[in-house]
């Protein structure tokens, strides 16, 4: 199996589906108040959906959803469920409907964002379309700041002529995300918000990208920590993109935009203290150096959630979000919510191929540790 990326690692969670989340708690400035607008959510079922369409709702907006109906198909029973599939063409439930905005949070196949927006660009003011910062060239791969100007992936045309699921896309994730984007913009020209997202985290995070830390420093004990505490990282709460999303369809804020956190510098040791902070029980942290964790073959993403490596630390730079009214709840929130999610709604069910097994985690410890023990000199007795 090949080393994962953070490109690929992304691009594997893309599509996970989550639990229930929990409802969105208000932290933001009040904002002024806007007419209600009758929006349709493409998906909206999984794990940014939920979050989205609650405050679509809370903020007195007409909410429809057109998805196949297989993920999470007993919420949201009291709203419009139009049944559609778009890898199937299916679109039929959207014809001869009318909305002020469309919001695309399950496109893959640029063909498929291509056949939705061009149904709504002559009556629908806006299209939302979630792309992702994969899509930059060489993202994660290298040090480098990433502006909403840097270079996308590109992917060959006979290639794009063999995609037409969403299974089929993930090889070409980034790429095809890219692609998306242009299409929305070419069917509806200046009135599309393109948002690329960096790690989305929260209540109802399924994928256990970053519950994992919350979770496992709240069992307490020592725990293996990944390179330079003063790391940068990087990553958005789910309710804090949703709501910035519904700031852009009200405002009508389009072009495109890096969404990722946050209003400052936030390290690793900033996240696994307010992980510390958010348990009782006692927690040592212990921090294993960089060339250590690649000996052992602990690798960044999935093995050690969250961690960059120094020479692949990509920082997302999320300037124009924030001017454009991007906003972000404090960091022990999230690490409270989620780990009060995972402790009511996720359950004690394994973490699969996320963070270190308790036994792989003890070995690793006990080798730090014996490696850091000063040698004997020779005629001291020590």
């Amino acid at each position: 199996m090949p080393t994962p990326t953070r490109r690929s690692f992304l691009a594997s969670l893309a599509a996970a589906g989550a639990a229930t989340p929990l409802v969105a708690r208000a932290h933001h400035a009040t904002r002024a108040p806007v007419p209600p607008q009758k929006i349709l959510v493409l998906g909206g079922t999984g794990f940014l959906g939920p979050h989205f369409v609650r405050a679509a709702l809370a903020n007195g907006h007409t909410v429809t959803l057109f998805n196949r109906g297989k993920t999470n198909p007993g919420l949201f029973a009291d709203l419009e469920q139009l049944r559609g599939d778009r890898e199937q063409g299916d679109l039929a439930a959207l014809r001869g409907r009318t909305f002020d905005a469309i919001v695309d949070t399950s496109g893959y196949v640029p063909a498929h964002v291509e056949a939705t927006a061009k149904l709504f660009a002559e009556s629908a003011r806006h299209y939302q379309f979630i792309s992702s910062v994969s899509v930059y060239d060489g993202f994660g791969e290298r040090a480098a700041t990433i502006t909403e100007a840097s270079p996308v992936s590109t992917v060959d045309d006979a290639d794009i002529a063999q995609v037409n699921t969403i299974r089929q896309a993930m090889p070409f994730y980034g790429p095809l995300k890219a692609r998306c984007e242009a299409a929305a913009e070419t069917a509806m020209p200046g009135r599309v918000s393109g948002i690329r997202p960096g790690l989305i985290v929260g209540p109802g995070d399924s994928s256990d990208r970053f519950t994992w830390w919350p979770v496992r420093i709240d069992r307490g004990g020592e725990v293996m920590a990944p390179g330079d505490p003063d790391g940068q990282v990087q990553f958005l709460d789910v309710r804090d993109l949703a709501e910035w999303m519904l700031h852009c369809i009200e405002h009508n804020v389009t072009g495109v935009f890096n969404a990722d956190g946050f209003a400052g510098r936030v390290s690793m040791q900033d996240v696994l203290c307010a992980c510390k902070c958010a348990t009782a029980n006692a927690v040592t942290l212990t921090w294993a150096g960089e060339q250590f964790l690649a000996d052992n073959k602990v690798g960044p993403w999935m093995t050690m959630p969250l961690w960059i490596p120094r020479d692949g630390r990509s920082v997302v730079d999320n300037a124009r979000a924030i001017a454009s009214g991007l906003r972000f709840r404090p960091i022990g929130d999230t690490v409270r919510d989620t780990l009060h999610w995972a402790r009511t709604e996720r359950g004690d069910r394994p973490f699969q191929g996320t963070g270190l097994a308790a036994e792989r985690e003890r070995e690793l410890l006990a080798k730090w540790h014996a490696a850091a023990k000063p040698r004997a000199q020779p005629g001291t007795g020590r």
